[in-house]
């Protein structure tokens, strides 16, 4: 017995229990479209309200179809479930109900279980090879992958977000199935699967949208990536909420990140849409929807989203580690600790605060009414890295003592945490900017790179904008694979096992109803958090990130993990050696 999911679309190809499919299509700039299946004569579209245009036809899974304008160009279907190529070529119909289910009565983990592992699934060799990775995965103690977007772009390869077609994996990723296999297959190990999708942009090769329906786009707003989606379109909203039910019910993606959505005009769509979302969930099945948000808006962590990426606190542990203060780090170079300590404490560092980055405007919301799992924490993600002219990792540019405290820091406090791949094996291989465009756009996009960072400071002697890597060259992308260190790849892999067993036997099953008691900041580097748990039992975390002892008031409490051996009765005592840090348990009285 079959036992598919799937998301019946309202527009899109859609196959009838007739044996026929159902197209239907938005394109309000147009009199005329017709619908084009490879090797038959095209067939003329009927116009309904509102600028669609809807057919039947009888075909079935694996036709090649478009849609031809006014003008005769033939353009894929904006709802296409599959590409026969890439993003210029057909789209293909597909039946979702193929795909046989293995695990169907998967019902997630609850949020507070998460440890998110980031990766890019072109970087371990498509769908495929991501699945035979994740039983290395569960043994490191994580629960939950998050891919990078993998929807339809242009070319063989991208670092992801440059998609054009948000209903359609990347064929160089694997086919709809495949995909499906890798989401079952970590359902099969106890792993949630998770997605990152772009609602704020399109890329700059592939999308037709403007040609036909210049009216889901904006002109009086641009954003940095060309102009803004006009979320004030109930159109425009119904596209991207669908696609947002069509991950989580057709491919059974546990959690969805929502990225940049600072840069969605109509902050009111994204309550909307986690609303839908939530109301459409099957009872007692777990789905986590993840924000990634510049402005800080704590309000709509306050509705159906679980969590956001917390920047401010990568910035500031980024900022404390390397000593960096160029772009928005200046904004936490500056009483690094204190910021620390606020970000440990309440999550957003910048709460309204004015931002020196941003030239004095206030940024941000109140946050410290927040429970801690409200806060995604990281150390490195693809956009920090990434960003960067060389890609390069903190492994190449901090110490590593104290760059293993930042780590135990990051793992055994209250918020959620997110490892980005590689950091397990303590890689340097650098993961950089690639795309895969060609002619006049993948020279804009070279030469544009170049004067992006025609200012960066970071230069070693010799080099300059022309040793930026061409991100169109393919040993860009080569180079962004993962390598693991020789020398501390093992022991460091062996760390984050020991952390996160740690995590997982004494700080997750006490987190629900955990807040925190605050926290204080000591000397330039060195941080005091208390945390009560959900059982009554108090946290504490004293880190030392900088390279010299620092004096604490003496701290109690029962021994969960020292980085440095001896350092617990050091801090029991009241001195915190350099680069270490340690976590204790009080008992609940």
């Amino acid at each position: 017995m079959k036992t598919g999911f799937a998301r019946d679309l309202p527009f899109g190809a859609s196959l009838l229990p007739t044996g026929a499919t159902r197209f239907r299509f938005w394109a309000p700039a147009e009199k005329n479209v017709s619908l084009v299946i490879d090797g038959a004569s095209p067939v003329p579209m009927k116009a309904a309200d509102g600028g669609w245009f809807e057919t039947e036809a009888v075909c079935g899974t694996g036709t090649s179809y478009r849609y031809r304008l006014d003008n005769g160009v033939s353009v894929p279907d904006p709802a296409s479930r599959a590409q026969a190529d890439d993003v210029h070529d057909p789209s293909l119909v597909v039946d979702p109900h193929t795909y046989e289910w293995r695990h169907p009565g998967w019902r997630g983990r609850p949020w507070h279980e998460t440890v998110l592992y980031e990766l890019h699934a072109g970087a371990f060799g498509g769908f495929a090879g991501v699945q035979a990775a994740l039983p290395v995965l569960v043994d490191l103690g994580i629960t939950a992958v998050e891919l990078m977007p993998i929807n339809d772009f242009p070319g063989r390869r991208n670092w992801g977000y440059d998609g054009v077609l948000p209903f359609a994996p990347d064929r160089s990723y694997g086919t709809p199935d495949e995909l499906k296999a890798l989401v079952d297959a970590a359902h099969g190990l106890g792993l949630m699967m998770f997605l990152d999708v772009v609602y704020n942009h399109f890329g700059p090769d592939g999308n037709y949208l403007s040609a036909y329906a210049p009216a889901f786009f904006r002109d009086d707003i641009a954003t940095p990536w060309g102009a803004a989606i006009d979320f004030r379109r109930p159109e425009v909203r119904r596209y991207f909420t669908e696609n947002a039910l069509y991950w989580v019910h057709e491919y059974r993606f546990d959690g969805l990140r929502f990225d940049a959505v600072h840069a969605i005009s109509e902050a009111d769509w994204l309550d909307e849409m986690a609303a839908e979302v939530r109301g459409s969930v099957e009872p007692g099945r777990h789905v986590h929807l993840v924000l990634e948000h510049d402005g800080n808006v704590a309000d709509h962590l306050r509705r159906d989203f679980d969590a956001q990426w917390n920047d401010d606190a990568h910035h500031v542990l980024h900022a404390m580690l390397t000593g960096e203060c160029d772009g928005y780090y200046a904004d936490y170079a500056d009483l690094p600790a204190q910021r620390l300590a606020r970000a440990l404490s309440e999550g957003f560092v910048y709460q309204g605060d004015p931002s020196a980055y941003r030239k004095g405007e206030p940024r941000g919301t109140p946050s410290n009414d927040l429970r801690p799992t409200s806060f995604v924490l990281f150390l490195q993600n693809h956009d920090q890295i990434g960003n960067r002219p060389f890609g390069d990792r903190m492994t190449s540019q901090v110490d590593p003592e104290r760059l293993e405290a930042a780590i135990a820091l990051q793992l055994l406090c209250p918020h959620v945490p997110m490892i980005f791949m590689g950091e397990e094996l303590a890689t340097t291989s650098p993961f950089l900017y690639f795309t895969d465009h060609t002619g006049d756009l993948a020279n804009a996009v070279r030469e544009g790179r170049r004067r992006e960072f025609a200012g960066f400071k970071g230069f070693a002697p010799g080099e300059g904008t022309s040793s930026i890597p061409d991100p169109n060259e393919p040993g860009t992308f080569d180079q962004s694979r993962i390598i693991p260190d020789a020398d501390r790849g093992p022991a460091r892999q062996r760390l984050y096992h020991t952390l996160l067993a740690i995590r997982r036997e004494w700080l997750t099953p006490r987190l629900v109803g955990a807040k925190s008691l605050g926290a204080s900041a000591v000397e330039p580097a060195t941080v005091v958090a208390r945390w009560q748990l959900g059982d009554g039992a108090t946290l504490v975390l004293v880190s030392n990130l900088g390279s010299e002892p620092a004096r604490i008031e003496g701290v109690e409490g029962n021994l969960l993990y020292e980085s440095r051996l001896g350092s617990a009765d050091s801090v029991r005592s009241g001195r915190i050696p350099g680069a270490t840090t340690v976590a204790l348990m009080v008992p609940a009285s």
